[in-house]
């Protein structure tokens, strides 16, 4: 039985903040464990710039953003293994897993940061026609095997599905030669972000069907082609839309699934609407000393609020192992018109500071506000000139707000036209 502090699980931008911020606060022995062979996550094969513009106020590439953070691992004594899976997680906060070169290793922890990231929404979760042809794949695996592995997956592309992978595979296949013939999105709005639609899409010349999806795929051995067609407003397939479209690879961009099967394991209570943990402002679950923070809690949008929110988890989870478990007081924020849900998903009203609320919006709205009301009385309205589901909005709540509150208080975050 090893004994840490802290374990980090995950060594992806989340778990890597995490364990930096855990160890700037005090804590003496980190352990950070991740089942790839190197540190960095999803960053590693993100090879296109964006990354860091909130962060670190410049434009870097997925590497070179995780980069920055590996460095600063490297300058101190946290003990990182890779290539190593993480098993199960006890009521006790004993962290079981198993590599290649210890075996299986028990870690008895005092709090625990979960930072596994998310996956991509594969085609068994869609009702697709058409047999298991090659050529059919997410877009987060065609990035893979075109960044990493060196590998071109076809010559003719749809892509179904307008999340951030699948715009961006949309421009680096058609960089790489690639012909993308079409993006179909399901939804009447896109599911990424604004200037990825206009780089990746707009300067390509490559269409955007809204209300459009793949119904049939066509080929047995090598994808020949997909049929498309427009949905109604049940999102039902409108039979007269049809449109066969010949090409050799449909990748899929259908959304993103928090890691969460160690979370359910434990019975931490998940949140229906994001998938994730439900945890208190300080990122600390239902499950006193075990904290959740990045991808694996609510997808985001930015890297840069993925570094943010693994540094609150961090910081929350060295509070507990240095201070003990404190009363809290808790109340739980509510989401109003056209909000889909908030995190944190409670807020301690004993806590000092100000807090901040990250939702998402149902549908696109332009020049509405954001409200947010707090015991009945409006606390901010701020206009904004469009809201959108791809993009991550967040309200404060200030300190003394939240210092004036009763158990019996309300918090509401809403939308209005």
């Amino acid at each position: 039985m090893l004994n840490y502090d802290l374990v980090v699980v995950g060594g992806g931008p989340a778990g890597m903040a995490a364990a930096l911020k855990a160890k700037e606060c005090g804590v003496d022995s980190i352990i950070v464990l991740e089942r790839a062979e190197t540190l960095g996550g999803i960053l590693e094969q993100c090879i296109h710039t964006g990354f860091g513009l909130h962060y670190f106020g410049e434009e870097l590439s997925g590497p070179e953003y995780a980069a920055k953070f590996i460095d600063q691992l490297k300058g101190t004594d946290i003990v990182v293994k890779t290539d190593t899976m993480v098993l199960d997680i006890d009521d006790d906060k004993v962290v079981t897993a198993v590599n290649k070169k210890d075996g299986l290793l028990k870690i008895n922890a005092k709090a625990i940061v979960l930072a596994m990231g998310c996956r991509e929404r594969p085609r068994g979760a869609l009702e697709i026609a058409g047999s298991r042809a090659s050529g059919i794949m997410t877009a987060g695996t065609a990035q893979k095997y075109v960044n990493l592995d060196g590998y071109m997956p076809g010559k003719k592309v749809v892509i179904l599905g307008s999340g951030d992978i699948g715009l961006i595979m949309a421009r680096r296949m058609t960089l790489e030669g690639a012909q993308v013939k079409v993006v179909c999105e399901l939804m009447p709005y896109s599911g990424g972000l604004t200037r990825n639609i206009v780089q990746c899409l707009d300067d390509f010349g490559i269409p955007l069907r809204l209300s459009t999806t793949v119904v049939e795929t066509h080929g047995t051995d090598r994808l020949e082609g997909v049929t498309i067609a427009q949905v109604d407003d049940k999102l039902q397939p409108i039979e007269s839309t049809k449109e066969y479209i010949e090409c050799d690879t449909l990748m899929l961009s259908v959304g993103l699934i928090p890691e969460n099967e160690l979370t359910k394991n434990v019975g931490i209570g998940i949140d229906r609407i994001t998938n994730g943990a439900v945890v208190d402002e300080m990122r600390q679950t239902d499950h006193k000393g075990i904290f959740a923070c990045g991808n694996v809690l609510h997808v985001h949008d930015l890297v840069d609020y993925v570094t943010l929110e693994a540094q609150i988890a961090g910081q929350g989870a060295a509070e507990f192992i240095l201070g003990g478990d404190k009363d809290a007081v808790y109340v739980t924020p509510e989401t109003g018109n056209g909000v889909r849900y908030l995190v944190p998903q409670r807020v301690n009203i004993n806590n000092k500071n100000e807090v901040k609320l990250y939702f998402r919006v149902g549908q696109i709205y332009k020049n509405a506000k954001v409200v947010l009301e707090c015991d009945g009385k409006v606390i901010s309205s701020k206009k904004k000139v469009k809201l959108a589901p791809g993009e991550m909005e967040n309200v404060v709540i200030p300190a003394d707000i939240l210092a004036g509150m009763t158990p019996d208080s309300s918090i509401v975050v809403r939308v209005e036209e």
